[in-house]
């Protein structure tokens, strides 16, 4: 018998094509988004991989608002506001397949690499205590990072990352892998954005590439990630010779 933990919170995510008015529009233009129509999600962790600007954090951004988080992350419960970043009229044009698993309010979190420094002076104004007995501010970025993924993400949520692996060393991605398999075995699902090989070969997920035909399925031998770090970890001083010439 399958029980609700079986399922994912978000189990599609679908463009309402129909309601966009023009596809030559930002962001609708970017090719990921206008040759978006339905995505299945992983019932555990999802990552959306490809090159810059390729509609990644735009994606991922629309989902999280879509789903009642502050575009520049944080809890649900997050009402701070620096500066306009994200596009208000594409979270209202997704539409986000829920096969009825409830999703408790407080047990999920959006994480943006880039406004970390923001959320982090929101989270020790407010006293951080949930975040670990360190203020965020008085920890490296990579410190803040890690303690928020121990201290205050419990499991049994929804967790959005877009390029966590910015505040992260290579060691310490290899802890948030671990930290990542706890959450996944407490029943939550993750969607993740990246650039980093290691982040991305989490085993029990699903690859999307992100690219100028759209999004596909990848598998994770198959992705530029891997081919060029492993190419350049294998033949160092060759290609080194040829990149420098």
């Amino acid at each position: 018998m399958r029980s609700p933990s079986d399922d994912p919170f978000i189990k599609t995510v679908s463009l309402r094509r129909d309601w966009v008015d023009s596809f030559d529009e930002y962001p609708y233009s970017i090719p990921a988004i206008r040759h978006l129509h339905t995505l299945e999600l992983h019932k555990n962790v999802t990552f959306f991989v490809g090159e810059n600007g390729t509609g990644k954090s735009t994606l991922l951004e629309a989902i999280a608002v879509a789903e009642g988080f502050n575009a520049e992350g944080g809890s649900r419960h997050a009402m701070f506001k620096t500066r306009d970043t994200h596009h208000p009229k594409l979270p209202g044009k997704l539409q986000l397949g829920r096969p009825g698993r409830k999703l408790a309010r407080s047990d999920s979190y959006f994480l943006r690499a880039e406004s970390f420094y923001n959320l982090s002076s929101y989270i020790d104004d407010l006293g951080g205590g949930s975040h670990g007995p360190i203020p965020l501010h008085q920890q490296s970025h990579g410190e803040a990072f890690l303690s928020l993924l121990t201290e205050r993400l419990g499991g049994n949520g929804l967790y959005l990352f877009d390029e966590p692996e910015a505040a992260l060393s290579p060691q310490r991605q290899l802890t948030f892998l671990v930290g990542l398999h706890e959450l996944v075995k407490a029943g939550s699902q993750l969607i993740i954005a990246t650039h980093s090989p290691i982040i991305m070969a989490y085993p029990n997920s699903l690859i999307y590439h992100f690219t100028t035909e759209g999004i596909a399925p990848i598998a994770y031998e198959e992705t530029e990630h891997y081919k060029v770090t492993r190419a350049f970890l294998t033949r160092t001083e060759l290609m080194l010779g040829e990149l420098l010439e």
